[in-house]
């Protein structure tokens, strides 16, 4: 049975915290009246949490466990949780107890209530935060949010509820070093916020020293904005004007006799030399920026509802956007269909057995 609840949680070395996590945790869940799963993601863990993992998957059968070969990160430890995740929601939460999981009751009654895709939970307190931390967290946002326009909310982390059409449109981009507290925003699905206070680490070390955050911030910046590429197109363009402006002042300082033999002609060669590449790389930057768009595949939009699925009886809105192939063809399901069937104009490719015959 499809459990109406998934909570997703990425773990890597995290044996003191984990005893902690579901004493709190199970009781929870069983006293939500709803059916659930727990999707544990091992990230490579190399202490004792893949073996705490396996003792306690025999003793909670709701337990679901997913090990990764090998060490690949938080944010792909929650990718490949979304990926396994069944439930109609999905909930992600780290193992640290910093968020606690006394809120995932409140965000899914905002989910229902408010029929809303995307329930963020924000830290109304980051006291237990060192100083350092919450100063670079808002500049940072404000950063990205200057930069590519994505509307994240600087106090909501990687704590959030996601509708199944949430997820699914997520599994469905094909980029990689994906961060997923912008990716989220910047579906735009409609979405709601539960607000806590951000409690101290229950045990174990933070997971996120300085220089881990500094790639997830790197990842961030590139991932979700053109602008690093756009200063050569603005050094270019204001490199010509530079250029310009250089070659009349060695004219003017010719006509004057200010200058030595040679040096008005170097100086305007070495200026219309270097304005024309600073130009050419901005112009380069521009198609790679656009490069760089089509190949993380993002769909322009999502569609929720058709009238001509509804009313051929098909269940449920199509949420999710349809493979592209090869050739442009789009490949759907016909309702009432078991195989995919190729769009109009695009003729599907003939099966093994149709070459025999």
């Amino acid at each position: 049975m499809v459990p109406e609840l998934s909570v997703v949680i990425p773990m890597y070395n995290e044996e003191e915290v984990l005893p902690l996590l579901v004493e709190r945790l199970r009781p929870l869940l069983d006293g939500m009246g709803t059916s659930y799963e727990v999707v544990a993601v091992d990230d490579g863990s190399r202490d004792l949490t893949a073996a705490l993992l396996q003792r306690y998957h025999r003793e909670w059968p709701a337990l679901r466990v997913v090990r990764l070969r090998a060490n690949a990160g938080h944010q792909a430890a929650i990718s490949a949780g979304l990926v396994s995740a069944l439930g109609d929601y999905v909930v992600t939460i780290d193992a640290d107890l910093q968020d606690p999981p006394e809120i995932i009751p409140r965000m899914l009654a905002a989910a229902r209530d408010d029929g809303v895709d995307v329930v963020y939970g924000v830290r109304n307190d980051r006291s237990t935060d060192t100083w350092f931390k919450r100063v670079s967290a808002q500049a940072f946002y404000k950063l990205i949010g200057l930069m590519s326009q994505t509307p994240a909310h600087a106090d909501a982390g990687d704590y959030r509820l996601m509708s199944r059409a949430t997820v699914d449109a997520i599994n469905s981009l094909p980029e990689h070093n994906r961060v997923l507290r912008f990716i989220v925003p910047a579906l735009n699905f409609p979405s709601d916020t539960v607000e806590y206070k951000r409690e101290e680490r229950a045990a174990g070390d933070s997971k996120y020293p300085l220089l881990k955050m500094v790639k997830l911030s790197l990842d961030s910046l590139t991932g979700f904005s053109t602008a690093p590429l756009r200063l050569a197109t603005f050094a270019g363009f204001g490199g010509a004007v530079l250029a310009v402006l250089l070659v009349l002042y060695t004219l003017i300082s010719r006509s004057q006799g200010h200058t030595v033999a040679g040096w008005t002609s170097t100086v305007a060669i070495v200026a219309g030399v270097g304005a024309v590449q600073l130009v050419c790389v901005g112009i380069l930057g521009e198609y790679i920026g656009r490069m760089y768009g089509h190949m993380q595949g993002r769909p322009t939009y999502f569609i929720a509802y058709d009238s001509m699925t509804a009313d051929s009886g098909a269940h449920g809105p199509t949420d999710t956007p349809l493979p592209a192939q090869p050739n442009g063809a789009a490949i759907r399901t016909a309702p009432g269909a078991t195989e995919p069937v190729a769009e109009p104009g695009h003729a599907p490719e003939p099966q093994p057995s149709q070459l025999r015959g």
